[in-house]
């Protein structure tokens, strides 16, 4: 590893714990090797959870994060810790889902994201939340986020 590069990033390469809060969870984010070219990354989470604000009881989701970036690419690690964070963190699904985007725009700056929050029922009714920060770039190939209407999702 580079130090110029990636002597920043304080979770990478070692023992780290789990965030309390996402207020608390620090994202971190690498240089992005190729800058002019344009393509997309995914981060797929299908396992999910945090917690209803009035209840307490446990939510999960499929969640799938799509970006096209710019000069700044996450470091996986510190977004699987961020994520990792809502386990505790009580808030309802849209919240939850669109914070996420918020986080990771505010982050990186990226071309184009969009996120899918794909909620299991709760009360028999299954929630999905999706946000995008406009329409993508031409050219890009963004593939289906192939996440099937709830059916005893899995």
């Amino acid at each position: 590893m580079s130090d110029e590069i990636y002597g920043g990033l304080t979770q990478l390469g070692g023992r780290s714990e789990l965030p309390a809060s996402p207020e608390e969870a620090v994202l971190e984010r690498v240089p992005n090797a190729q800058p002019s070219m344009e393509y997309a990354v995914r981060f797929t989470a299908p396992e999910f959870t945090s917690l209803c604000p009035m209840t307490g009881a446990p939510d999960f989701a499929h969640l799938v994060i799509d970006y096209v970036p710019g000069d700044w690419l996450v470091e996986s690690k510190s977004l699987k810790l961020f994520l990792g964070s809502f386990r505790n963190h009580g808030a309802f699904h849209e919240f939850c889902t669109t914070e996420i985007a918020r986080r990771l725009v505010e982050l990186l700056d990226p071309k184009w994201l969009r996120i899918g929050g794909y909620w299991y029922p709760r009360g028999g009714i299954p929630i999905d939340v999706f946000w995008q920060s406009g329409a993508p770039p031409k050219g890009v190939w963004i593939p289906a986020q192939d996440v099937p209407g709830y059916r005893g999702r899995g």
